[in-house]
Parts: structure tokens; sequence; C-alpha cells
């Protein structure tokens, strides 16, 4: 039996995101130094009555969506979807997806729990109340928050995403430096040559009220650049991963059907395929 992973487009073995919360004026700062260094993120926005005088539609369009940016769900009101009800739960995520996809024109799925999130549970609320309503709405995943660790996996849960760090994270420039000396290359020992994936988080205000832009651009710095990475918005992560995990393989593993409509690449044993879509290809 052969080892087979997901690989990124390309074939990339890495891939790179980045998921900002609550629309401040800050992100106007923080959007044009990652479009500059070439790195994708997901902002994820509360309705205009919280973020009217920070972050106009215009600006969102122009410096988020134009440049390849993710507009994502962050609640309404900005509720702990574990600290409240399920009905208020399912209307804070409802109106503010409506609001958004009004707003922009365009379908949205993602989502970044507000404040505690699942972190915490009170009124009769479980993670899988949460988890059954967002997905009854649409929202394909959620960004939870409280895990940072340096094992760059992929989700196995999307509703329950956990990234590697917040930016503010003492940890976060060596967690970096571990990513990129990760070696993926076809003679690496197969079991460990699964897909990696670097994930940060945070607020854009944070860089302004500590004074340390600069932190931003060293992360950028180092993160930016490399052949073997995919600069991804987290949307198009999870919609890759799933478009990986539809592949049709026979029984013996050495044909596989692509039903999705993207091109899908993937590693085995060491050699690299890509089967794009409606393609059948042997192996």
């Amino acid at each position: 039996m052969r080892y087979r992973y997901l690989r990124f487009p390309e074939g990339k073995a890495k891939a790179v995101t980045l998921s900002y919360d609550d629309g401040c004026a800050e992100d106007v700062r923080f959007a044009e130094t990652i479009t500059k260094y070439g790195l994708k993120c997901t902002f994820n926005l509360n309705s205009i009555a919280l973020r009217s005088k920070n972050l106009s539609d215009e600006t969102v369009k122009e410096l988020i969506l134009n440049n390849g940016h993710e507009v994502a769900v962050h609640g309404a009101l900005h509720r702990a979807n574990g600290l409240i009800s399920s009905a208020d739960g399912i209307k804070d995520v409802l109106d503010c997806r409506l609001e958004l996809e009004s707003r922009f024109g365009m379908i949205i799925r993602g989502m970044a729990y507000p404040d505690t999130g699942i972190t915490k549970f009170h009124n009769g609320t479980t993670y899988e109340i949460v988890k059954g309503y967002l997905t009854d709405l649409g929202i394909a995943y959620s960004r939870t928050l409280g895990g940072d660790n340096n094992l760059f996996q992929l989700p196995t849960d999307w509703h329950a995403w956990m990234p590697t760090c917040r930016h503010g994270n003492p940890e976060t420039l060596k967690y970096i430096d571990e990513f990129l000396k990760i070696n993926l290359e076809p003679w690496v020992y197969s079991a460990a040559r699964q897909p990696r994936l670097f994930y940060m988080w945070g607020h854009s205000y944070e860089f302004e009220r500590e004074k340390n832009w600069e932190l931003l651009d060293e992360i950028c710095q180092k993160l930016s650049g490399h052949d073997e990475i995919w600069y991804a918005t987290n949307i198009e992560i999870y919609d890759y991963v799933e478009a990986y995990n539809s592949l049709q393989f026979s029984a013996d593993g050495t044909i596989v059907y692509n039903p999705t409509a993207i091109t899908v690449w993937f590693d085995v044993d060491g050699v690299i395929y890509s089967v794009r879509s409606g393609e059948t290809l042997k192996i």
C-alpha cells in the first residue's frame, strides 16, 4: 500500500494563511502591508453598526476584496457563540452573513468565533449545538483560539479550526523559522510528508497599541517569497482540501477521478501528480 498526501496548487507542500478580526481602522495599514508582501488574509467583520467608524465598505472593497483577500463572518454584535443561547447565536451569525453578503455582493461562507467563541459554554449551549447551526447556516469553517502550537496541521474539524498562533505570541517568530525549515522533499521519510500550514491570527489594532508595526514587517519578510509555499485565504484552503478529499480512487489506488471544479495535486510515494476537473488519471 502506498502513502498518498495532499499537495497544494502546483504541488506545493506548505501553505500560509492569516486571519484578522473586527474590521479595525488599522486594517488599512495592515492590508496594505501584507498585500505588498504577497500574503493572503481573511478579514472577519462584524455588522456595519460596529465597524462604520473604522472601515468603510469602499475601503473593504478596495484594499481587501480587490487584492484577493477574504471577508468572513465575525458575528453581527460580536457575541461569543458558546455563551449565548442557540437562538441568539443563530441570529448573530445569520444577521452578520446576510449583511456582509448584501454589502459586498458575494457569497460568504467563512467565520471566526467572536470573543471567547467555543472555549467557554453557558446557557445550555454546547459545541455540538454551535457546529450544528453553523452548518445549517452555510458556514463552512470557523476559526477558534486558545491553542497555539507548532504542529502546522490542517484541521480535522473545520468548525474548530485552531490556528498556529496569534502574532503577539512570543514564540511566533520561532514557529515561523521551524515552519520554514521543514523539508518535505520526495526523499523524506514517507510517513512525515503530510502537508503543513502556518496560520496566524490577531487584530491589526494590536500593532498600533503596542507600537510594533515593525513586527508585522519582520513576519511578512520571513514568510513571503518562498516558491514552496502557497499563500491563500482561509476559504481557499478549505475549498482546496475539500476538493482533495472528494477525489475518487480505485480500490487498488491506481486510478483517480476528480469530480470537482478545480485541479488537485497530490503526492504518491514521493511522485507528484495533478488531476484536472473531470479527469480520470492512471497513477
